[in-house]
């Protein structure tokens, strides 16, 4: 199978793979050969995963002008760290910040993560809901056997229900 990743900093086929664990977080930067030469990643005193992450064009070289007004952090600051001075400099450097999550995630807004359970209880709730409408329309029209479908589902979806939940 071919690699199909590419460069996060020039789109090249990606040959060198980094995984980097900062406060219990995965980050992980795909980088040609030339790249990873370029930003020193063979020399682990010289490598910085936040360097990685400042893309060539946001600001390869942070100068330090934006500054965040709460704590005085600088765009330099965060190069060194890899991490923020307080939670205003999210606000003030999502100039920079946005496109790198952009690449980082699927998107730059935290939408959270849904537990197995309650997915499963909300697509049950859901299910049951509908059969229960879709009986209540048969019965209005006066659709017996549709009605009576609905009612046996109905039955079997509770009975499932009830033994995944004593299980």
């Amino acid at each position: 199978m071919a690699n199909s990743l590419k460069c996060d900093l020039c789109s090249k086929p990606a040959t060198v793979h980094l995984t980097q664990i900062v406060n219990s977080k995965i980050h992980k930067v795909d980088l040609c050969e030339a790249c990873a030469q370029a930003k020193g990643v063979t020399d682990p005193g010289g490598f910085s995963l936040a360097d990685l992450l400042l893309k060539a064009s946001l600001n390869p070289e942070p100068t330090g002008d934006i500054r965040c007004e709460s704590c005085g952090f600088t765009q330099q600051d965060f190069k060194k760290t890899g991490r923020f001075g307080c939670p205003s400099c999210y606000e003030h450097f999502s100039r920079m910040l946005e496109p790198m999550l952009d690449t980082m995630h699927k998107g730059v807004t935290h939408t959270g993560k849904i537990p197995q359970r309650a997915l499963e209880r909300k697509s049950l709730y859901e299910k049951l809901t509908q059969l229960e409408t879709e009986l209540d329309q048969a019965i209005k029209a006066e659709r017996y056997e549709d009605a009576a479908r609905y009612r046996d589902e109905l039955h079997q979806v509770k009975q499932a229900s009830g033994r995944k939940q004593n299980a």
